[in-house]
C-alpha cells in the first residue's frame, strides 16, 4: 500500500508542475487541433459544396492553413497574456487526478499480477495490458475534466467556466460530459507505451550501472520521458485530434470517432489527420519529460515521508 501511495503521489505532484507550466502549448494546440478541418479555401459556414448558400465565412476555416504562430497572436489580441492561461486550473486538477489514479490502478494491478504469475518479470505486452486497464480505470472520473478544458479553450464567447459547463449540461446531459469516450478505446494505448517504453529503458539503464540504484537522474530521466512520450504520441495522435474535434461541438450530433476521422481525411488527408501535431508533440514531450523527471526526483522525498526512512 505503501508503494502505491508513494507513486501516486510522485506522479500526482509531477503532472501538476508539468501541467502547469507548459499550458500555453496546451491551449495553443487544442485550439489547432479543433479547427474545422474539413472547410476548404473560400468556403464559407454551413457549405458543402460550391452550390450551397452559407453565412459568414468561417473564422476557422482554411483560407490559409492554421500555425502555432498565428493562433498564438490571435490568442494574445484576444485576451492578452492571460489568454494563454485559461482553465489552467482545471487541466491542473485533471493531470493530477490522471496521473495519480493512473498510478494508483497500476501500481496495484502490477502487484496482483506478480502474485498470480508468482514472478516479478512483466513481459512488454502485458505491461501494455496492465496500462490500458489502468488507464480506464481514471477515464470515469478525469473526462469531464477533460471536455470541459476543451470547451474553456475553443469556446469564442469567453464565458465562465460554470456557464460553459451548464450549456454542456443543458443540451447534452451527462453525456456530453462525456463526449468522445470512444477515442479512449485507442487512447487508453498512450500511457501504456509511454510508460512501458519508459520503463523498460529505465531498467536497461540502472543495470548497466550495477549500483543498485532505483531511480533515475534528472536529465536522463527528462530525456527518457521525452523519447516515450514521442512514440506515444505519433502512435495515438489522429484518435487525439477527432476526440477534440467531438469535443468542441463540429461535426453532425452523434458523430462517431472513425466517422470524424473519415470526414477530415476527406476533405483534408494526411496532413488534417495529422493536423496540430506540431504543438501536440512539443507539448506532450516536454509535459512528459517534466513529469518524468519531477516524479523521479521527488519519489525519494516521498518515499521518506510516507514510510519514514531514507532512500
Amino acid at each position: 500500500m505503501d508503494e502505491i501511495l508513494i507513486e501516486a503521489t510522485s506522479a500526482s505532484l509531477g503532472g501538476l508542475v508539468s501541467s502547469t507550466a507548459l499550458f500555453p502549448l496546451e491551449i495553443i494546440k487544442t485550439k489547432m487541433q479543433a479547427m474545422d478541418g474539413g472547410k476548404k479555401k473560400g468556403q464559407k459556414k454551413g457549405q458543402k459544396g460550391g452550390d450551397e448558400e452559407g453565412g459568414d465565412e468561417d473564422e476557422e476555416g482554411c483560407d490559409s492553413e492554421p500555425t502555432a504562430m498565428g493562433v498564438a497572436n490571435d490568442i494574445y489580441a484576444s485576451n492578452g497574456v492571460l489568454g494563454f492561461y485559461k482553465g489552467v486550473h482545471y487541466s491542473s486538477l485533471q493531470s493530477m487526478m490522471e496521473k495519480g489514479l493512473y498510478f494508483i490502478a497500476y501500481t496495484g494491478l502490477k502487484s496482483v499480477w506478480k502474485g498470480i504469475t508468482g514472478t516479478d518479470e512483466i513481459g512488454t505486452f502485458s505491461n501494455l495490458g496492465l496500462g490500458c486497464a489502468a488507464e480506464w480505470c481514471q477515464i470515469p472520473f478525469t473526462i469531464p475534466l477533460d471536455v470541459l478544458t476543451t470547451a474553456i479553450a475553443t469556446d469564442t464567447q469567453n464565458r465562465g467556466a460554470y456557464a460553459i459547463m451548464s450549456t454542456l449540461l443543458a443540451t447534452k446531459g451527462i453525456s456530453g460530459m462525456y463526449n468522445g469516450v470512444e477515442a479512449y478505446i485507442v487512447l487508453c494505448l498512450k500511457p501504456s507505451i509511454q510508460y512501458t517504453v519508459f520503463e523498460r529503458v529505465k531498467t536497461i539503464v540502472l543495470a548497466s550501472r550495477g549500483t543498485g540504484e532505483d531511480t533515475l537522474g534528472a536529465a536522463e530521466a527528462f530525456v527518457l520521458g521525452m523519447i516515450a512520450r514521442l512514440v506515444a504520441t505519433i502512435v495515438v495522435f489522429p484518435y487525439t485530434r477527432a476526440k477534440v474535434m467531438i469535443q468542441a461541438g463540429k461535426g453532425a450530433a452523434g458523430v462517431t470517432i472513425p466517422d470524424m476521422l473519415a470526414e477530415i481525411y476527406k476533405d483534408k488527408g494526411m496532413k488534417g489527420i495529422f493536423q496540430g501535431i506540431g504543438p501536440e508533440l512539443t507539448r506532450g514531450v516536454m509535459s512528459a519529460a517534466l513529469m518524468m523527471m519531477v516524479k523521479e526526483k521527488i519519489h525519494g522525498g516521498v518515499k521518506t515521508f510516507i514510510k519514514g526512512q531514507p532512500r
